[in-house]
């Protein structure tokens, strides 16, 4: 087998077991690495209650991917379960590769009981961390898991390199079935019901009833250094996380480097991942201390009001303590998190982030912009049906959109429909690019917060370059959207509060040094203006990480050309490509 990626810990060793490494002749062009996902049915017991869930190889989370940059990954999913199944390798960049990206009716048709699809791709110039999840409907509730790209060999990171490596995967446990909570929301017009549990590694801990020992422990040795790979994995909540009584170093965001700064607790949204150094304590301390992680809340919706919690617990006793101490009789030290709504934090936290901008991993911030874009991210609503009685606002169903378009979600696949010419009848290329009804977006909201819907995209030539600003907007009150962008990272060039102003705000936008991101939080009743350049050929979705409001509508999509020159070209598609 090699030599071993990280630790040999029980994960690993499952890794191990469904993984397979087949060589190349040049080990600069990385190795293809094979593995098969079994979508399948399996009982799991969370806060004492016992259900079905759908999961990968009986795993919950699902195993962790390990490669290194410039591997090729041949991942086949086999589905067992009664679900249509597709699933997302969130911030990989699927350059040329958009049959792989995974959002079913975006660029694959769901794969049907029974059936299967090969993702094949190539990660190229990306290390950090991402994770994988399924991208229909909310069965990401359950099916996900991480994905640890190392560098390629021989090349260090850009810090000292730690003892040992740690993903630590944040996400939402459900008593009820997730896909029965949104099925009723849709239906009613209302919100749906929150979760009961938020979970660290799949373990709620011991801040719930019946969860003490669903706990995940962190066990640790004094003057050591550990990486830990956050992953927000979570439906529908953004994330405040800290350890009691130690300090982490950020060190990545997005797989990719950042400068390294200094922090107590940290903010993370749904699709994020932000890796950090924890230098555990010179000696012994005596001590246990829990590690934990709450929603910041920004929305005026229910949300689940919950705190889950893990345990960091120093391995190794002093010699003067006797060995059958218990680490129950120890001092346990909680971290003290921002308040719910701290919004100040959230936004202090954001404007830390600067990209290394090293001469090994420059910041390549279009500085020319071909195309500007400004869209309206928010809540609505749209009408109910005859006959029924909806629990919307004002017996309205509740809905989302951009640039007040809540995007119809098609039943072809749009990149087959635009790769073999047949759009006709499955999209049309007419997303505004700016609202059609200019009003005052943080302000008072208007009176009609009707939406449209349409499946409508936006069309990019190859190698446009795209300045986006995307504003929050009032409507049914003023929120937070973590916006997630496939098959590309983006600079986060500027960010404010209240309306985007284009003849004062530009002049403050950082160019040299943005943070690079894949996902990234329109500030409530603010806006953020990402840059990026569109040279990657296929069709790219853009939604709200929180599923809610993708059910809703908050979402649309990128059609990218393709360029002039073979390397410019999105590739054939596969063979086996599911069918709808």
């Amino acid at each position: 087998m090699g030599v071993s990626l990280l630790s040999s810990s029980p994960a690993f060793l499952v890794f191990l077991a469904f993984s397979t490494f087949c060589l190349l002749a040049d080990p600069a062009l990385g190795i293809t690495r094979h593995y098969k996902f079994d979508v399948k049915l399996h009982n799991v017991t969370r806060l004492c209650h016992t259900k079905s869930i759908v999961s990968v190889n009986g795993q919950f989370p699902g195993p962790r991917i390990v490669a290194r940059e410039g591997d090729q990954l041949l991942i086949k999913v086999v589905n067992h379960v009664p679900n249509n199944i597709s699933i997302h390798w969130h911030g990989i960049r699927q350059l040329r590769s958009g049959w792989a990206d995974g959002p079913a009716y975006v660029t694959q048709c769901p794969i049907q009981t029974g059936q299967s699809y090969v993702y094949n791709f190539t990660i190229i110039g990306q290390r950090g961390t991402l994770f994988w999840h399924a991208h229909i409907s909310w069965l990401r509730a359950t099916l996900y898991g991480p994905i640890v790209i190392l560098p390629k060999r021989g090349v260090p990171y850009p810090f000292a390199k730690p003892y040992k490596e740690v993903p630590i995967i944040f996400g939402e446990w459900f008593n009820a079935d997730p896909e029965a909570v949104i099925s009723q929301a849709l239906q009613t017009g209302g919100g749906p019901n929150v979760s009961d549990a938020y979970t660290i590694n799949g373990l709620p801990g011991p801040l719930y009833n019946c969860s003490a020992k669903d706990t995940f422990k962190l066990k640790v040795k004094p003057g050591k250094t550990y990486l830990l790979r956050l992953i927000n994995a979570a439906l529908n909540d953004e994330l405040f996380f800290g350890i009691a009584n130690h300090t982490l170093t950020v060190v990545d965001v997005d797989a990719i480097y950042v400068k390294p700064f200094e922090i107590e607790t940290l903010l993370i949204t749904p699709g994020q991942t932000t890796n950090v150094i924890l230098k555990t304590k010179p000696k012994y301390p005596n001590a246990t201390f829990l590690m934990t992680a709450r929603p910041y809340v920004t929305g005026q919706g229910t949300f689940d009001n919950s705190t889950v919690a893990g345990i960091l617990e120093y391995e190794s006793l002093p010699s003067n303590l006797h060995s059958s101490i218990s680490l129950e009789k120890l001092p346990l030290f909680k971290p003290i998190l921002p308040a719910l709504n701290d919004t100040s934090f959230a936004t202090n936290f954001a404007s830390k982030l600067r990209s290394l901008g090293s001469a090994q991993y420059p910041a390549n911030v279009p500085r020319k912009v071909d195309k500007n874009f400004f869209f309206t991210v928010g809540l609505g609503t749209s009408p109910c049906q005859h006959n029924q009685t909806c629990q919307g606002p004002n017996g309205t169903k509740f809905a989302a959109s951009v640039n007040n378009v809540s995007f119809a979600m098609p039943t072809t696949a749009l990149l087959q429909a635009h790769f073999f010419g047949q759009s006709n009848g499955v999209y049309t290329p007419d997303f505004p690019s700016s609202p059609i009804i200019p009003f005052n977006y943080t302000g008072t909201p208007p009176n009609n917060t009707m939406v449209s819907n349409g499946t409508k995209v936006v069309v990019l030539p190859f190698n446009t370059s795209v300045e986006l600003v995307m504003q929050d907007t009032s409507i049914l009150g003023a929120e937070s959207h973590p916006l997630h962008l496939h098959g590309f990272n983006f600079f986060v060039v500027g960010q404010g509060f209240g309306n985007f102003d284009p003849n004062k705000d530009p002049v403050k936008f950082n160019l040299i040094d943005p943070v690079e991101r894949n996902t990234v939080g329109v500030p409530s009743g603010g806006w953020v203006a990402i840059r990026f350049l569109a040279d990657n050929p296929g069709v790219w979705f853009m939604h709200c990480h929180l599923e809610v409001h993708t059910s809703w509508g908050l979402k649309m999509a990128w059609i990218v050309l393709d360029g002039e020159l073979p390397n410019q070209k999105l590739m054939t598609p596969p063979a086996d490509l599911p069918k709808c």
